[in-house]
């Protein structure tokens, strides 16, 4: 475990594993633990770097609002801090928008660029689901909050599948979405999003993108990522069946095996 000062802040990071290195970028509800899964099989031939943003796990809490453009530096102060000359990046929904953020920015600095279930933008749609959550976090009713958020996460098909589970997920977080500064925490950091829009930079990306859809995401559907896809030069599209927003839980076999081949095949063109 370790942290660095970004601005006068801790920021969290953990480096496992030795090879190309790889950042995952976490979701909006997620902290470095969340990818504990995937830890064996991303270390096992890869440097594996996982960091919590401001407001999100065992970084700093903030005060007032922010936009991304903060999560977009913490993520290259973490590159320099590291002394990586490039790396590859893997994000999920708000850290695919990071991601893609910081390509754009930073075009030189990233190899590979995987985005799964990520928008070019904040839809009225999806600023609108924001705005349902925060409106459940002002009640600090957990089970509220949980109902409000957690079902249109996951796809219909997994929902149905694994009663069990989500059972004791919602154990687990109707405490936490009942905690008023966990809750003003998702606050900013679903405000940080209204105002996300690169759909007119999206040609500044210069890393071949793999870009990944769920034909269940019901939060950024296929045709945002569609969208990515005509206007990133160097980009590939893949949809997975049966698979929500959190397609990562849904589907971590899909999910590793999209990411470590991706980014570890060494041909980006091939004599066929």
């Amino acid at each position: 475990m370790s942290s660095f000062t970004f601005q006068g802040k801790d920021i969290f990071y953990e480096v496992t594993g030795q090879g190309k290195p790889i950042i995952l970028l976490n979701g909006i509800m997620m902290s470095t633990k969340s990818w504990a899964p995937f830890l064996d099989s991303f270390s096992s031939n890869n440097t594996l770097i996982r960091v919590d943003f401001l407001d999100q796990g065992q970084s700093t809490r903030l005060v007032g609002d922010y936009d991304h453009s903060i999560q977009v530096e913490v993520t290259h102060a973490l590159i320099k801090h590291l002394n990586l000359e490039s790396v590859s990046i893997v994000g999920i929904s708000y850290g695919g928008e990071v991601a893609l953020e910081y390509a754009i920015k930073h075009p030189k600095l990233v190899d590979r660029l995987v985005l799964f279930n990520t928008a070019a933008y904040t839809t009225p749609w999806l600023r609108d689901i924001g705005r349902s959550w925060i409106k459940a976090g002002n009640h600090l009713d957990g089970e509220a909050y949980y109902y409000t958020t957690i079902p249109i996460i996951y796809s219909p098909y997994f929902y149905e599948k694994n009663q069990t589970w989500f059972d004791n997920r919602k154990k687990l977080l109707v405490p936490l979405f009942s905690n008023k500064p966990f809750i003003d925490q998702m606050e900013r950091l679903t405000n940080s999003s209204e105002s996300y829009n690169v759909l007119n930079e999206l040609d500044k990306v210069e890393a071949h993108t793999l870009i990944v859809s769920s034909e269940e995401d019901y939060l950024t559907p296929l045709r945002d990522q569609e969208l990515l896809f005509k206007k990133i030069k160097n980009s590939h599209w893949v949809k997975i069946p049966h698979a929500g927003h959190a397609s990562m839980y849904e589907r971590p076999l899909i999910f590793a095996s999209l990411c470590l081949g991706f980014i570890n095949v060494k041909e980006t063109t091939f004599n066929i």
